[in-house]
């Protein structure tokens, strides 16, 4: 069945497939907003150690999550792998060099050799956390705003960007308020989730106070995320797209994400559905006293996150534009690998459904109990 796929099927294929891996990278950031959260929430020792020991056990899940969804775009997308990597170089640097840090710390944090302290390792989950996700957001953005690259007939990549003299090599998505905008959305996302898990992770009768401290976290940055996520919306609405004509020419559109929409109505409905789903965890976990809301607002951010990722890639839209050379900006067809490599590929995505089985199950496994204080004290792993 699958080597009946025509090749436009399996480009099309394998770039939602790499968007569902990021939009459930996107869920699994709790854990950096739980870690942004240690020094608010956490008034006593044992508090500290509980939010460290729960969001312990799931960090290596957001980071080889990340790991995967980069694989496969790699071996998917390998044109846009190299423009991005090795134009927007600084970016993906310090992104990788926060989660660096993050596994350093999870593992050295209670090391008894460790002379630096605890306090330094979690102001490094902290960066992680913050800085971090602020720069996957801009990264995403660059999307929907373009960067300053050009390819030549050997497609290899020039940054055009350049400030005072020195080639910033892509940190100038952070000069864009829609990119800054989006980044500041998913940190403080993150950190309605982080709230919202640890509420359902630990065992609140040991944590009564900190438990208002999380519900109240949760409203909190819940609102500080709204105007981020209005202005996002808005813009996409408005701005003008990337459009590629039927011979590759590419060209600027007014109102194409919006004219998207329109032609792909699943995508709004996943983007509106998304949204109402993170309303209810958020209502849940801060006002109805629930446990529960973290599952409600995961899938959300998921749904959300597949809109996002997904609406600048289809009808004849340039994912990775170019503002510099138009003609130089990546399509799903331009960038792809061949179709022998995507067939082979997607054979091995049928493991995909079993692999999330087993994840479930041990996920399952290690929040079967709550996360007691003894358990926190008397077995601290981070």
């Amino acid at each position: 069945m699958i080597s009946n796929l025509d090749y436009v099927t399996l480009q099309q294929l394998w770039w939602v497939l790499c968007s569902v891996v990021g939009a459930l990278f996107l869920f699994l950031t709790f854990v950096q907003g739980g870690q942004t959260l240690l020094w608010q929430m956490a008034k006593k020792k044992t508090e500290s150690a509980m939010i460290i020991n729960s969001l312990g056990r799931k960090w290596e899940l957001t980071f080889t999550t990340l790991v995967l969804f980069g694989g496969a775009l790699f071996a998917s997308f390998p044109k846009f792998y190299a423009t991005s990597f090795g134009g927007a170089y600084w970016v993906w640097i310090l992104i990788l060099f926060t989660f660096v840090v993050q596994a350093v710390s999870y593992e050295y944090r209670k090391k008894p050799a460790n002379v630096w302290g605890a306090k330094t390792y979690e102001l490094f989950l902290f960066i992680n956390g913050s800085v971090g996700i602020l720069l996957i957001g801009a990264a995403v953005g660059t999307f929907y705003t373009g960067s300053n690259f050009s390819l030549n007939d050997m497609n290899q990549v020039t940054w055009e960007y350049t400030l005072g003299g020195v080639n910033l090599r892509g940190l100038e998505a952070a000069f864009s308020f829609f990119n800054l905008s989006l980044g500041l959305f998913l940190v403080f996302n993150a950190r309605v989730l982080g709230a919202l898990y640890l509420l359902n992770n630990l065992d609140l009768g040991a944590v009564a106070e900190m438990e208002k401290r999380l519900r109240k976290a949760v409203w909190t940055n819940f609102v500080c995320s709204l105007p981020f996520l209005l202005y996002v919306v808005v813009a996409i609405l408005l701005m003008k797209g990337f459009h590629v004509d039927e011979n590759g020419t590419v060209s600027m559109v007014t109102f194409k994400y919006f004219s998207n929409l329109l032609a792909l109505p699943h995508l709004f409905v996943m983007l509106l559905g998304g949204l109402v789903l993170v309303i209810l965890g958020v209502m849940s976990g801060a006002f109805k006293g629930g446990t529960k809301g973290i599952w409600s607002a995961g899938l959300g951010t998921v749904l959300v996150g597949l809109c996002v990722l997904c609406l600048p890639a289809f009808n004849s839209t340039a994912f990775y534009p170019s503002k510099f050379d138009l003609q130089s900006s990546l399509t799903i067809y331009n960038a792809s690998s061949s179709q022998f490599t995507l067939a082979t590929m997607t054979y091995v995505a049928l493991a995909i459904p079993f692999v999330l089985a087993y994840i479930a199950y041990l996920w399952q496994q290690m929040d079967s109990r709550k996360l007691t204080t003894s358990d926190a004290m008397d077995h601290e792993a981070y």
